[in-house]
C-alpha cells in the first residue's frame, strides 16, 4: 500500500464491452438478472495499490451508467481497458475532458497501442505495481508526466489483495482472482507472453487462499474464474497450490465452482487433473486453435503438436471437467477444407462452447510485426475475432472464401434450431467422468433463468431441441440437470449472436447487390443521347422507386428478424447504402431530382438539429452546475424550464422524422434513439443539481 498525506478522490471507471460478441454472454445475463459476466479484476487490483487516505468509487459501465456527477466528484478518473473497449474509452475521455477532470489510462490496451489514444492526461503503461507510487507522487505535486512505463516484471507476491469490496458483486455472474502472470510459450498471434513475459510469476498459496476467503466473507457463492492466461504455466508450483485450495474449499463446503484457462498439456498430467478436480475446478478453457499441424507449426504453437488434441480433450472430460476451447481460421497454411475440418473436430471433441474466430493481428505480437514487414496489414484490430467476418490483414485465402467458410462454421455449430449444439452437449455430458464438485449450485436466480427460458422456448426455433435436451437430462443424467439447464441457456446466447452476425452479413450482401443493380441500370440508361435522355430519366425514376419501396421494406423485415443489439449496426449499413445510392444517381445524371435531394438534405438537417440541441442542453447543464456552486438561488424554476425545453426538443425531433420518406425514417430513428438516451442522461444530471450542495460524498468503499 502506498502512503500519502493527501486525500484525493479517485473514480475508477471500467468502459463498456460490446454486447454483440460471443464473449459478452449478453443473452445469458438477460435471463439470469446479472449485468456482466466478469468484474474488472485489474481495476480493483489497482485500487488496492492506492493510498488508504484516498476516497475511491468504482463505476463498471457494463453494470451501471457513468454520470457527470460521478466524474465531477473525482480529482482524477482512472481507467483500465482492453482493445475491444477502445470506443467506450474514447467516450469516457471526451466526457472527462469536457468536465475538466484528468484521465489516467492503463491496462493492456494503452500498453500495446497508446498511440491510438487521444485526449488522455496520463498513461501508466505495463504492470502497475512498480510504477504507481512514482506516478502518484508526481501527480500529488502537480508535476506528473504524460507517460509512465513500468520497467521489468513485478514480483506478484507483493501484489495486494484486490478491493473486492468496491464491486457491486450481485451484478456479476462470476468473481475473478489471479494466481499467475505470463506464459512459457511463444504463440505468434498471442500478446500475453509479450506483455507479461515467458516466465510465469506466481502468488504464494496463502495469498490465493486469502483472496478466496475475502470473497467468501463478502458473501460470494458460486463461480470464480482464475483469470490466468495459462493456469498451469508452472506445473510444479501449481501442484503445490491446489491442495491449499482444496483444503479451503472442503472446510467451507465447496462454496465456489472454479474454472480457468490452461494449455493442452494439462491432459497428459493425471496428477494435475486429479488435483484440479479435487480443488473444485469444473471447467477449463483450452487454446486448441486448429486441427491443422501446418497451421500450428506456422503459429509456433508447438505444445499442441506434441499432443493428440482429440484424445487430450477427452482425457480432461474423463477427469470430470468441461472443456471450452478457442479455434482460429485464416492461417497462411489454411486451405479451403479447414472449415469442414474445424467443424468435424469440434463435433468429435464433444465441445459445447467452441469460440471460433478469424485470425487477427494484435499490436505487439510477432504476427503483427511479420505482417507489417510483409506489407500485408490493412488496418488495426478491434480486439475481437469471434462472430466477425473480416480481419485486419491480407490473408492467403481469398477474403470471400474465408468469410463464407467462417460463416459456415458458426452457422453449423450454432444453427438456428441448435440441433448440432445440443447433440454436442449430450455427447459431452455422457462422456463426462465423475466429479463430485461438478454439480452446479442453484439459487433463485438460476430457477428464474430456467423459468424464463422455458417460457420463451415454445416461441423459438430452438425450443423443441431445448426441451428435448432437458427431458433427456432428467431421464438419463438427473444429477447433471443444473448443468444441462446452464448449457441450454448458454446455447441460446450463442444462437442469438450467430443469428445476428449471419443476418447482418446477409443484409450487407443484399444492399451491395442492389447497389450493383442500380449501377448496371444507370449505365444502360446513360448510353443513349437526345430523345433517349427521357428514357434514361424514366429508368432512373424506376430505380429510385424500387430503392424506396422494395429495398426499404426488405430492410425493415430483416431488421425485425435481427437481435436487438444488432439493429443499430444494420441501420448504419442501410444509411451507408442510401448515401452511396443517392450519390450514384445524382452524380450520374444532369437532370435534377429534387425529391431525392430534399430527403437527403432533411436527414442532414435532422442530424445537425440533434447535435445542436444536445450540445446546447449540455452547455446549459454545465452553466447551471457552475452557478449552483457559486450559490445560485433560483434553481427550481430554472431546472423546470430546462426540462420543458428538453421535452420540446424531443417532440420537435419526432416531428421532423415523420416528415422524412420511409427509408430515411429507418436511419433517422436510430439517430433519434442515441439523441434521446443522451438527453435522458442530461435530464437526470439536471434533476440531481437540485440537491448538489446537500448530496453526501460518501466513499464507494
Amino acid at each position: 500500500m502506498i502512503v500519502s498525506n493527501k486525500n484525493l478522490r479517485i473514480l475508477l471507471v471500467y468502459p463498456e464491452h460490446p454486447r454483440t460478441t460471443y464473449w459478452s454472454f449478453s443473452q445469458v445475463l438477460s435471463l439470469t438478472g446479472k449485468r456482466s459476466a466478469m468484474p474488472p479484476l485489474g481495476l480493483v487490483t489497482v485500487a488496492a495499490l492506492l493510498p488508504e487516505k484516498y476516497e475511491l468509487r468504482l463505476v463498471d459501465m457494463n453494470v451501471e451508467p457513468l454520470t457527470d456527477e460521478d466524474i465531477l466528484w473525482a480529482d482524477a478518473v482512472f481507467t483500465s481497458t482492453m482493445i475491444v473497449q477502445e470506443k467506450s474509452l474514447d467516450e469516457v475521455i471526451a466526457r472527462a475532458h469536457r468536465l475538466r477532470v484528468p484521465v489516467v489510462a492503463g491496462g493492456p490496451h494503452p500498453t500495446a497501442c497508446h498511440d491510438r489514444i487521444d485526449g488522455v492526461s496520463h498513461l501508466v503503461l505495463g504492470e502497475a505495481e512498480d510504477v504507481m507510487e512514482r506516478f502518484l507522487e508526481d501527480f500529488e505535486h502537480g508535476c506528473a508526466a504524460p507517460v509512465y512505463r513500468a520497467q521489468g516484471m513485478p514480483d506478484v507476491t507483493r501484489t495486494p489483495q484486490p478491493r473486492f469490496d468496491l464491486l457491486r458483486r450481485d451484478a456479476y455472474a462470476s468473481m475473478a482472482v489471479q494466481y499467475s502472470r505470463g506464459c512459457p510459450y511463444h504463440c505468434e498471434f498471442c500478446d500475453i507472453w509479450k506483455l507479461y513475459g515467458n516466465r510465469p510469476r506466481v502468488k504464494q498459496p496463502e495469498q490465493v487462499v486469502a483472496e478466496l476467503d475475502a470473497l467468501y466473507e463478502l458473501g460470494w457463492r458460486g463461480a470464480v474464474f482464475f483469470v490466468d492466461d495459462n493456469f498451469i504455466g508452472n506445473k510444479k508450483l501449481v501442484k503445490q497450490l491446489l491442495p491449499h485450495i482444496g483444503s479451503w474449499q472442503a472446510a467451507k463446503g465447496y462454496p465456489f465452482s472454479l474454472f480457468t484457462e490452461a494449455s493442452v498439456n494439462l491432459a497428459g498430467d493425471e496428477e494435475l487433473l486429479i488435483a484440479m478436480r479435487d480443488a473444485g475446478f469444473s471447467m477449463v478453457f483450452l487454446g486448441i486453435e486448429t486441427p491443422s499441424s501446418a497451421a500450428l507449426s506456422e503459429t509456433k504453437k508447438m505444445q499442441n503438436m506434441r499432443m493428440d488434441l482429440l484424445a487430450s480433450v477427452h482425457a480432461i472430460q474423463a477427469a470430470g471437467m468441461e472443456v471450452s476451447a478457442g479455434f482460429i481460421v485464416g492461417f497462411d497454411s489454411d486451405e479451403e477444407d479447414i472449415f469442414d475440418r474445424q467443424i468435424a473436430f469440434i463435433e468429435k471433441a464433444r465441445i459445447p462452447m467452441a469460440m471460433v474466430g478469424v485470425l487477427t493481428a494484435l499490436p505487439g505480437t510477432e504476427l503483427y510485426a511479420r505482417l507489417a514487414a510483409e506489407g500485408r496489414l490493412t488496418g488495426e484490430s478491434e480486439g475481437n475475432n469471434t462472430h466477425t467476418m473480416v480481419t485486419n490483414f491480407k490473408t492467403r485465402l481469398e477474403q470471400q472464401v474465408l468469410a463464407d467458410g467462417y460463416e459456415r462454421i458458426i452457422a453449423t455449430l450454432y444453427d438456428l434450431p441448435l440441433r448440432n449444439y445440443f447433440r454436442r452437449c449430450r455427447a459431452f455430458l455422457s462422456g463426462l467422468g465423475p466429479n463430485p464438485h461438478f454439480g452446479r449450485r442453484t439459487d433463485r436466480k438460476d430457477v428464474r433463468a430456467l423459468g424464463l427460458a422455458l417460457v420463451r422456448a415454445p416461441w423459438t426455433r430452438h425450443g423443441r431441441a431445448f426441451l428435448r435436451f432437458l427431458a433427456w437430462s432428467l431421464l438419463v443424467n438427473r444429477r447433471g440437470f443444473p448443468e444441462a439447464a446452464r448449457l441450454g441457456i448458454v446455447g441460446f446466447h450463442f444462437r442469438e449472436i450467430t443469428r445476428g452476425a449471419v443476418g447482418l452479413r446477409a443484409l450487407d450482401g443484399f444492399l451491395r447487390e442492389k447497389l450493383d443493380a442500380m449501377r448496371a441500370l444507370l449505365a444502360r440508361a446513360g448510353q443513349g443521347s437526345g430523345a433517349s435522355n427521357r428514357l434514361a430519366h424514366l429508368v432512373v425514376r424506376k430505380t429510385l422507386a424500387l430503392t424506396r419501396s422494395h429495398i426499404s421494406r426488405e430492410v425493415r423485415r430483416r431488421l425485425r428478424s435481427l437481435p436487438r443489439d444488432y439493429r443499430p449496426l444494420a441501420a448504419s449499413s442501410f444509411e451507408a447504402f442510401l448515401v452511396a445510392a443517392d450519390a450514384l444517381v445524382i452524380g450520374r445524371h444532369e437532370a435534377p431530382f429534387p425529391d431525392l435531394e430534399w430527403a437527403a438534405r432533411r436527414l442532414q438537417f435532422l442530424r445537425t438539429y440533434l447535435t445542436a440541441e444536445a450540445d446546447t442542453f449540455l452547455q446549459h447543464v454545465d452553466e447551471l452546475r457552475d452557478a449552483v456552486q457559486r450559490g445560485f438561488s433560483d434553481l427550481d424554476s430554472t431546472v423546470r424550464l430546462l426540462l420543458r425545453a428538453r421535452r420540446a426538443s424531443l417532440r420537435e425531433a419526432r416531428r421532423r422524422i415523420r416528415l422524412l420518406p420511409a427509408e430515411y425514417r429507418l436511419v433517422a430513428r436510430s439517430e433519434y434513439r442515441r439523441f434521446a438516451l443522451r438527453m435522458a442522461e442530461l435530464g437526470r444530471e439536471l434533476q440531481a443539481l437540485g440537491a448538489w450542495e446537500q448530496r453526501p460524498r460518501e466513499s464507494g468503499a
